[in-house]
């Protein structure tokens, strides 16, 4: 005969299970229901429904959307480029392409081929004022090295997309290499270096004289991000001059 612990530990065992059970019967009828899913979106706020469904058929013949821009696509790469850059306090980005979308170079600030990162300073001033213990007498700019790295490919009529604004020296290449356009992410230099202040509106006066170059620097902001290849960027906020 079963002792009154064992009914007990028995009863309490039947319990459990008839919990468990439930519970997993309840969750079985959950996602069976939220499997089913409707074939469209729901009405939007203005009352339209979209003829999208929620996740697309594998039988669909159209193309996806949502897909980022060219303008987008070549920012990105030199943003990428930019993560390459040693540079502790600034890194650039540059990516240099055809018109007809084809990248010709990239490039990122950095010290010339065989120098080294670790024997080179990299430091904006000098305890002792002097120029040759900064990394400015060093530095190789991207804009310099993406039109460098072409592989012996023109660099004239093409698009430079950069993440910064140009110094003036990097402008004064951009304008020999008969770039057409220039696309830069920020407007001016920022710096705190009161001697590269001056040199930032010497930059934006020589391009704006620059036959190669159209001085019309304008912001430009699309209201979607999905386009057709070589139309315009939804890219917040970029400069572009062509």
């Amino acid at each position: 005969m079963a002792s009154t612990r064992d009914l007990a530990i028995a009863s309490l065992s039947a319990a459990t299970g008839a919990v468990v059970a439930a519970a997993a019967l309840r969750l079985l009828s959950s996602r069976r229901t939220s499997s089913v899913r409707p074939q469209n979106l729901p009405a939007a706020a203005n009352g339209s429904a979209s003829e999208r469904p929620l996740a697309q058929s594998p039988f669909d013949p159209v193309k996806r959307e949502g897909y980022i821009s060219w303008d987008d696509y070549f920012m990105a790469i030199a943003f990428l480029s930019a993560e390459r850059s040693k540079d502790p306090n600034r890194q650039v980005g540059a990516c240099l392409v055809s018109q007809e979308g084809i990248i010709l170079g990239i490039g990122y600030n950095g010290f010339p081929r065989g120098c080294s990162d670790d024997k080179l300073p990299w430091a904006k001033k000098s305890a002792s004022g002097d120029p040759l213990e900064t990394k400015f007498p060093y530095v190789v700019h991207a804009e310099v090295n993406a039109i460098l790295n072409t592989n012996h490919a023109s660099a004239a009529g093409q698009k430079l997309y950069v993440t910064m604004f140009p110094c003036n020296e990097c402008a004064k290449i951009i304008i020999q290499a008969y770039l057409r356009s220039y696309i830069s992410l920020k407007k001016r230099l920022t710096t705190q270096l009161t001697f590269m202040l001056p040199l930032t509106s010497y930059c934006r006066w020589l391009v704006s004289r620059s036959g190669s170059i159209s001085p019309r620097w304008r912001k430009y902001r699309s209201s979607s991000r999905s386009h057709e290849a070589g139309t315009s960027s939804s890219l917040p906020g970029a400069l572009v001059s062509e």
